[in-house]
């Protein structure tokens, strides 16, 4: 007879004991687990409170690396290693000002500079302004009128969309895209609405791209409160020739060495089919991004604190995988894949969770129609914990550049309707997150993942 090792006999037994459970019974222990001894709001506090803002190739996205590596080591995962990425250094500098000039009136607005958008003079920049509501408008100005002047482009979300995100899909255009197209026509610089559904003081940064301008063509472009943008408009429509003067000193650095940080649990039948969980583990320099995205980066560390305090051993491989640099140029994610087709990985399910940390409300899934339906077939398991939305759609930024030949995407769906009140803006911290919230996602996070590790996807 054959020597059983240790290792196999925990194996064995593992297997046989959720052999003999129902999904019901698991998705219930899972569901505790994630309520009462769950690790993420702690860790989000750290994260949040600790560390703070995370952008990529700052001295605190280095700090969230080393915090995350060591407390995913401390989890006992078969390995927890480091993948490099170069990634860009755009520092903001000095807090931007901002205010409207009508005849002798001087008023001070809110502003933020986007994302990689170049400085004003050090002295900042006072011209006249020309409102817009989408690009066609811009186009149909032409260079006689929008030469030597600030472009201030103004169309709101659409409230009327259910779904916040497709009212930021409709608006976003103007964000990324806006400085390029204006400075085609000669603008010297251009304010954006903040991408915010209320009316409120924060404006909300975001990146922004020139395109393939040189760079002696790139205009400085910051962000403009909502409630700043409405005063701006109404004091255009009395005084079409005021001024506006903003100034913003940031600065566009050299890229430098970061890190997506990988914890890999070997599958115990298939160790070659690879699932991962994960989110983005940099923010924005305003604020905590405890919502973008701290919420995700925990919640995916938690689902492998829940297997292990369960004792489930999944049967394919899984990695936990905090992506370096979402929201300034997605080099984790495509890094990831980069790595993946060099090492000719296979992976079969990828899960995200980047839209907040709010009451989960279901997944957004990319795949083809019979693993779709597969899926919206576990919403009878979902029910008693109130999660109903199974849709085809965007499931995340990150896990998008994975091109495995039979691969099923997710992106967790939480309540979209606060998202954007913090989204980018000064006020995403620790205590915009709720717990109770925060903990339900991670045990539906976790509910998916071993969902999928038993079933497998069709080919």
């Amino acid at each position: 007879m054959k020597k059983i090792t240790v290792v196999a006999l925990f194996l064995l037994g593992t297997s046989s004991l959720f052999a003999q459970k129902t999904d019901e019974q698991v998705l219930k222990e899972i569901y505790k687990q994630a309520l009462t001894n769950s690790k993420s709001y702690a860790w989000l506090d750290h994260l949040s409170n600790d560390i703070g803002a995370r952008l990529s190739g700052s001295a605190n996205a280095e700090k969230a690396v080393q915090y995350t590596k060591a407390e995913m080591e401390k989890l006992g995962f078969d390995k927890v290693y480091l993948q490099e990425v170069m990634v860009p250094k755009w520092v903001r500098g000095e807090k931007e000002t901002a205010y409207i000039l009508d005849n002798k009136t001087k008023t001070v607005v809110p502003i933020c500079a986007l994302g990689g958008s170049v400085a004003t003079a050090k002295n900042g920049l006072t011209a006249e302004v020309i409102e817009v509501q989408n690009f066609d408008e811009l186009t149909a100005l032409g260079a006689a009128k929008v030469k030597g002047k600030i472009v201030f482009f103004n169309r709101p979300m659409d409230k009327e969309q259910i779904e916040s995100f497709h009212a930021y899909s409709g608006a976003v255009d103007q964000r990324y895209a806006g400085a390029q197209k204006a400075a085609e026509l000669g603008a010297v610089g251009t304010i954006v609405r903040s991408l915010n559904l209320r009316l409120d003081d924060f404006p909300h940064t975001g990146t922004q791209s020139y395109g393939d301008l040189p760079k002696s063509k790139y205009i400085p472009t910051a962000a403009i409160s909502t409630n700043g943008a409405e005063l701006l408009s109404k004091t255009l429509k009395k005084n079409p020739k005021l001024n506006f003067y903003f100034k913003q000193s940031c600065e566009q650095f050299d890229d430098v060495l970061s890190y997506n940080v990988v914890g890999e649990i070997k599958g115990s039948v298939t160790p070659e089919n690879i699932m991962v969980v994960g989110g983005h583990l940099d923010s924005w320099d305003l604020a905590d991004g405890s919502h973008d995205d701290g919420a995700g980066v925990v919640q995916s560390m938690d689902v492998a604190n829940i297997f292990k305090n369960i004792g489930y051993k999944p049967k394919n491989t899984i990695r936990v995988v905090l992506f370096m640099n979402e929201e300034n140029g997605l080099r984790g994610g495509n890094k990831y894949e980069e790595l993946s087709l060099k090492n000719k990985e296979n992976h079969i399910f990828a899960l995200e969770s980047d839209s907040g940390g709010f009451s989960p409300r279901g997944f957004s899934l990319e795949c083809d129609k019979a693993n779709f339906n597969q899926i919206a077939e576990f919403s009878k398991l979902f029910e008693p914990y109130l999660i109903h939305s199974f849709v085809e759609g965007h499931s995340g930024s990150d896990i998008g550049p994975l091109t495995s030949k039979n691969i099923v995407k997710a992106g967790l769906k939480p309540d979209s309707q606060r998202y954007f009140d913090y989204h980018h803006a000064a006020n995403d911290k620790f205590d915009a997150v709720d717990k109770r919230e925060l903990e339900l996602g991670t045990g539906t996070m976790t509910s998916l993942m071993y969902l999928m590790d038993q079933r497998g996807i069709l080919k």
